[in-house]
């Protein structure tokens, strides 16, 4: 007879699931080194990562502590496999959970947050594959300059959108993340493109001016 809850088969499932991704993805190179009979050498490897894995790595350490507690563990696990959390899957769990009035950290909360992620995984998988098989027919038109700012604006957008629904329900708890950003963002423009370090520092701040409104009764 399995004792094992729903919580214990979702951590068994997801591990197998990420483990499988990782071999999946590893397994790439290796595959493409033993075809061509290329292999670069521990040296240039090395190199490469020395200029890129630090802040990837960072960036996921951070994103599994920022992310987990909104989505839940089935969503987490889902929305880590397949990728794209900040762009696309942590907005469409936010976005589903506040239209069915549920709490991120609930059970109700981690079933819609799972079906959003499910749904928005295989709704951007028929849409590149759909892209794929139109992709010559649409470049011209995707390499268009009067399309250009749209796709340079996706990620505020959708943040945007976010966030004049939450800051609207509690605005007081937005002011010190929000002048926060704007100044730093003022000093260091070139910040701009290091959006998965600061989501969290951003949400740090909110949780500590919450915490000090809260101890003032401004809430």
């Amino acid at each position: 007879m399995n004792n094992k809850t729903y919580d214990d088969m979702t951590h068994v499932y997801g591990k197998i699931w990420i483990w499988t991704a990782i071999v999946l993805i590893l397994s790439v190179p290796f595959v493409i080194c033993i075809y061509y009979n290329a292999w670069p050498g521990m040296a240039p490897v090395l190199k490469g990562l020395l200029g890129v894995a630090p802040i990837f790595w960072t960036v996921g350490a951070i994103e599994v502590i920022t992310y987990t507690p909104m989505l839940g563990t089935a969503g987490s696990y889902l929305g880590f496999v397949t990728g794209n959390l900040t762009n696309l899957k942590v907005p469409c769990a936010l976005n589903a959970m506040d239209n069915a009035n549920v709490k991120s950290g609930t059970e109700e909360g981690e079933i819609i947050s799972t079906i959003a992620i499910a749904t928005s995984s295989i709704v951007t998988t028929l849409i590149i594959a759909a892209g794929v098989l139109l992709l010559a027919k649409l470049t011209p038109i995707l390499n268009s300059p009067t399309l250009q700012p749209a796709f340079e604006n996706i990620l505020p957008s959708l943040f945007g959108g976010l966030a004049v629904v939450y800051v609207s329900k509690n605005w007081k708890i937005s002011i010190a993340p929000l002048c926060f950003m704007v100044i730093l963002f003022l000093l260091v423009p070139s910040l701009a493109g290091s959006v998965g370090i600061l989501v969290p520092v951003g949400a740090a701040i909110s949780i500590g001016a919450a915490r000090i409104l809260y101890k003032k009764n401004k809430l």
